[in-house]
């Protein structure tokens, strides 16, 4: 298929007509073998061209089928044996019990068996943008593909795959994703000009070499070898338009791109846009998320504030009530979305749930708590999700004892505000007098500022109007007047290696914002562990943000290094206003308020593993392992991109410009061409295919994180570039010129006492030497465009094994070519002499 495609290019076709035409005109001649090895050898020369595009085409084909299969592979929470587990969306079957959450789309088709104020968005399928409320009794079903914006709740699964409503659907569409990069864009713009200017050439070298050989030929006498020749000058022609149109550069682009999203997949980022590769080269700014991002997100509770003061978190002390106890053990294990699976052998308990569910879950059990005891028998009237909007969730449970209450836990300063009383050792209920408001702030600062992430849990009985009221659900759960039970300082360690890869970015240009939902203290001391902070950075709060004006917020953005207790909305507006300031920004998200904040931005970045169904979708980059280190490795990737190109751009020029010079200068000079068709060709394949295929794979340096972000209209040939190409060009030009006109004198061809072993014709051998010449000369000028801007080129040379595959395998077969495929390529076997010669004026 991709052969046949292939062949649909008008200039293959054209030359594929010249070998055929070449082909007649020797066969009805007495030239037979002329016209057979010209034929042959164009015919030859093309297939391989073919047969060489077609399979690099064929290979990154697969290659995108298996990122993009990547791409897709989702985990779920599915209860099985009364075991909750994860497990792929692919393993999913019928009968499977599914946990939805907040931002998860939903895997198969199936049945809610029970919810909790569940909003569902089934525009996929139904084109309809309103959520969708879905109960157990009026409208239990759940189509897949859809996302669940609130609540939660179990899914029974009836159908997975092809089976299901969305399966039908999409076996009756099939998707389409070529998409054009801005880099490519550019590119394809470039080689438009480029091909003109062949296009232009050919035509000249065309009408000069006809005009020369019509002033020339005798017609009454005109032969077939007269038309062969009239024949090669259409081939050379032809042939000057193929190395013209720099067909290598959508190549090179593809090549590099598909190269860097593999390579990217082993520094655990999956790229779903091909754009987002190049564009974050350019990137000025990230706002990254502290929570899996910076930190481990792995959570444990090492401080906490029970029942009036400071105590040890690994026991509950004997003089407390067995009722306050009881309080604390439902808040812990009744208002959460996690589980503690105990085996059946005695093993370790299992903790499921978010990192901050299992950090105070396995508190719980540090204090005794037993988890299903607790859960036993309790009824729950009304549930409120955690949403990064409010920073709380809550549940409303009627207890086995026939009691009503309401129990919230929650960002600690938000949850006190809340609060007008407190819960003491011995079950009394104290008022929250000012002084103690004082001493709870001042708690929840001392942990904070130790970089510990703050929860408070509190209650409060619920009357029966209100639970009447929450029955018929015409309200949300009560959660004023709350009675403050405890406050837990969570900590989450700094990710090893994030210092380092801040200080990476700073130095590349690139400024990194924390943008995160914790309180300013918390936020400033990792951002402070972190390097976020710099000399004259300020934090700032989302709230204070939010309420400036515009102006004043293009003001205040330079400076801003932190923004705490920040909603969705706020990292929206922040992104917004970076964007309006004309930089490039890249956002952290995980969460499916995040959504609109990376759909904004000019690279979203949605994490892997706490990231949610709808996050990803809305991302261009996936980080699999939710570390800041990987997104710099992103970034090195996105510059080692536009850097590959631009070799390869450098490298492209200059045998165009020789290849087009030589054959126009020395068809207006003396009527013929030194460069045959096929000749042409096998340089075209080093040019454009084996060019593109060594210099799109060079490995990124560390010196690419020294340079400033790359801007979105900085040109693609460069000064440097310009020098290198206009200096490497005179130089073959000059040589290759030299060799043409003079070169039987200065290398005293024709003399017999300077080569006695030279039996062939003399003219003959010089096009060798001018061919191969100017073969190794592109060799070793490949090896100049791996550095660009740097006098040792040969650093790190030995470390890009294909590199090395390509340039030794276009020097085998270079030899081979001239040495045993004569009659194919017009020339003839030089001496060991005649070869260090070639070598060395490529060398030089």
């Amino acid at each position: 298929e991709y052969l046949w495609e292939a062949c649909q290019d008008q200039t293959l076709i054209i030359l594929v007509v010249c070998a055929i035409v070449s082909l007649i005109v020797g066969l009805t001649t007495e030239s037979l073998s002329t016209g057979w090895y010209d034929g042959g050898g164009i015919t030859f020369a093309v297939v391989l061209v073919l047969m060489v595009s077609s399979v690099s085409e064929y290979k990154q084909a697969q290659k995108f089928q298996e990122l993009n299969k990547e791409k897709r592979k989702i985990l779920i929470n599915v209860t099985r044996g009364g075991r909750r587990i994860k497990i792929s969306i692919f393993d999913l079957v019928v009968g499977d019990l599914v946990q939805l959450n907040i931002g998860d789309q939903i895997p198969g088709d199936g049945l809610l068996m029970q919810g909790h104020s569940m909003l569902v968005d089934e525009s996929s399928m139904t084109g309809e943008s309103d959520p969708i409320a879905i109960d157990e009794i009026e409208h239990p079903f759940l189509l897949s593909g859809c996302k669940v914006m609130d609540g939660c709740g179990d899914m029974i699964v009836t159908a997975v795959g092809m089976s299901t409503e969305w399966g039908r659907l999409m076996a009756t569409i099939s998707e389409d994703n070529d998409e054009d990069t801005p880099l490519q864009v550019r590119l394809n713009s470039l080689a438009t000009t480029i091909g003109k200017v062949g296009l232009a050439v050919a035509g000249l070298v065309f009408g000069i070499l006809v005009i020369r050989f019509l002033s020339e030929v005798d017609f009454k006498h005109f032969t077939g070898d007269d038309g062969n020749t009239l024949v090669d000058y259409f081939a050379i022609a032809v042939t000057i338009v193929v190395v013209a149109v720099p067909e290598g550069l959508p190549l090179a682009v593809t090549l590099t791109l598909a190269y860097s999203m593999a390579k990217m997949m082993d520094d655990r980022a999956l790229v779903r846009h091909l754009s987002a590769c190049e564009t974050m080269g350019s990137a000025t700014t990230i706002c990254s998320d502290k929570t899996g991002t910076l930190t481990m997100n792995m959570m444990t509770v090492v401080e906490n504030w029970i029942f009036g003061k400071l105590r040890a978190t690994t026991e509950l002390e004997v003089e407390f009530s067995p009722s306050v106890v009881q309080t604390l053990y439902e808040s812990i294990c009744l208002n959460t979305n996690g589980n503690i699976h105990v085996p059946k052998d005695g093993n370790v308990s299992e903790v499921t749930g978010s990192p901050t569910e299992r950090a105070v879950l396995n508190w719980g059990l540090k204090l005794g708590v037993r988890f299903r005891e607790v859960r036993k028998d309790v009824v729950t009237i009304g549930v409120a999700t955690f949403n990064s909007t409010t920073k709380k969730m809550g549940i409303c449970i009627r207890t086995r004892d026939g009691k009503t209450c309401v129990h919230w836990k929650g960002a600690a300063e938000i949850m006190l505000e809340l609060c007008t009383h407190t819960l003491e050792a011995d079950g009394s209920i104290t008022p929250l007098t000012p002084d103690k408001m004082e001493q709870l702030n001042a708690t929840i600062s001392k942990f904070a500022n130790s970089a510990l992430r703050t929860l408070c849990f509190a209650y409060r009985d619920v009357s029966p109007s209100e639970v009447e009221e929450l029955a018929i659900k015409t309200t949300k759960l009560p959660d004023q007047n709350l009675i403050c039970i405890a406050i837990v300082g969570i900590k989450d360690p700094c990710r090893f290696g994030v210092p380092e890869s801040v200080a990476r970015c700073q130095q590349a240009g690139i400024k990194v914002r924390m943008v995160t939902g914790d309180n300013l203290q918390t936020a400033k001391a990792i951002a402070e562990e972190c390097g976020i902070c710099t000399e004259g950075g300020i934090a700032i709060e989302g709230k204070t943000f939010r309420a400036m004006t515009i102006e004043q917020q293009y003001n205040v953005i330079p400076s801003i290094d932190v923004m705490a207790r920040s909603s969705p909305s706020d990292k929206h507006i922040l992104v917004k206003r970076l964007l309006e300031r004309g930089e490039i920004v890249a956002v952290t998200g995980d969460g499916t308020n995040d959504a609109p904040a990376l759909h904004e931005a000019s690279i979203g970045l949605a994490m892997g593993i706490a990231g949610t169904e709808v996050a990803k979708e809305s991302s261009d980059i996936i980080i699999l392992d939710d570390n800041f280190a990987s997104i710099v490795k992103v970034v090195r990737w996105g510059r080692s991109i536009y850097c590959n190109i631009q070799k390869f751009i450098q490298f492209q020029t200059t045998v165009n410009g020789v290849a087009l010079s030589l054959n126009f200068i020395t068809a207006i000079a003396s009527g013929n061409a030194p460069l045959t068709a096929v000749q042409l060709l096998w340089v075209n394949l080093i040019m454009d295919t084996l060019g593109a295929l060594a210099l799109a794979t060079e490995q990124p340096t560390e010196s690419l994180m020294l340079r400033p972000p790359i801007g979105v209209d900085e040109p693609l040939i460069t000064n440097i570039m310009w020098r290198n190409i206009v200096g490497q060009a005179l130089y073959q030009l000059l040589l290759l010129l030299v060799l043409h006109f003079k070169g039987l004198v200065i290398l005293g061809l024709n003399d017999k006492t300077v080569w006695p072993g030279l039996q062939t014709n003399s003219e003959k051998v010089l096009q060798t030497i001018i061919f191969n010449a100017f073969v190794f000369c592109q060799v070793f000028n490949e090896i100049n465009a791996r550095k660009p801007d740097k006098i040792n080129v040969l650093t790190g040379l030995f470390s890009n094994h294909l590199f090395l595959y390509v340039i030794s395998f276009t020097s085998i077969a270079q030899v081979l070519i001239v040495e045993f495929a004569g009659n194919f390529t017009s020339t003839v076997k030089l001496d060991w002499q005649m070869w260090i010669l070639c070598l060395v004026l490529g060398v030089f």
